[in-house]
């Protein structure tokens, strides 16, 4: 195809599509494929707020509870228009390609980086009012001596005028952002790894009800045995004693 398209636009050159397909793979030259690519932004404090955030992943803060809050947004309650064959020896489950919307859901979710359990709750509409209320229930939830750490990444109903003056009302409820295009940063991105693997992925919704209790039925299951993520800054399994001084080398490393 991108043979073709390359002697098209060429075409008073008298080159043929395989000669420009030939051409292509002698100078190891690949238009059809892209690879994505992000430069991040000059930050200064780029590796300082990442630092940040690790080290409440690492350590607890005396009399305080680390929460770790975003939003996963339009999750598709779908129903397939006929039910899946399911597999047998030698073949794979079978399912309908057509499919029935039924609406999306949204939800707000406080993980607690250090007992691994996470609270979930339907959210109307990503804006700051439903995000503060989202917090106050936090807050009326959590013990009032302890203090309460959130990490946060820099969406817009994080960082608005009205969040920040809630926040500057609450002083025992501390914001920690991950630097931008960081997100990743964020623990609860693990926790809503696993809804979508366990509850979306292969999903079946009759509903946006149905879809909802089936997150909220995740969400009580996976606190029944929860336990804190243990990862770290590169994505590697769990360090060595021999990697540890390596590790201590790094601008970050998280439990």
């Amino acid at each position: 195809m991108v043979d073709r398209l390359i002697a098209a636009h060429l075409a008073d050159t008298g080159n043929s599509a395989s000669q420009a397909g030939r051409i292509l793979a002698a100078l190891q030259v690949k238009p059809h494929r892209v690879r994505g690519w992000l430069t991040r932004p000059a930050d200064p404090q780029f590796f300082s707020k990442a630092a940040e955030v690790c080290d409440l992943y690492r350590t607890c803060p005396p009399r305080s509870v680390v929460l770790s809050v975003d939003e996963k947004t339009a999750m598709a309650a779908r129903s397939r228009k006929h039910p899946d064959r399911p597999p047998g020896p030698g073949r794979v489950r079978w399912r309908e390609f057509e499919y029935v919307r039924h609406g999306t859901v949204s939800v707000t979710a406080a993980l607690d980086v250090h007992t691994g359990q996470a609270v979930v709750e339907e959210l109307p509409r990503n804006d700051s009012a439903h995000f503060i209320r989202f917090l106050a229930r936090l807050e009326r939830c959590i013990p009032t001596d302890l203090t309460i750490h959130l990490v946060l990444d820099n969406g817009s109903s994080h960082t608005s005028k009205a969040t920040r003056a809630w926040l500057a009302k609450h002083p025992r409820i501390v914001a920690h952002y991950t630097p931008k295009h960081a997100s990743w940063l964020n623990q609860v991105e693990i926790f809503f790894s696993l809804l979508a693997r366990a509850v979306l992925r292969h999903g079946d919704f009759s509903s946006r009800a149905d879809l909802l209790e089936k997150v909220t039925d995740f969400a009580i299951a996976h606190n029944e045995t929860a336990r804190p993520f243990s990862w770290n800054y590169k994505g590697r399994p769990r360090q060595t004693e021999d990697e540890s001084a390596v590790a201590a080398k790094e601008p970050c490393h998280a439990r």
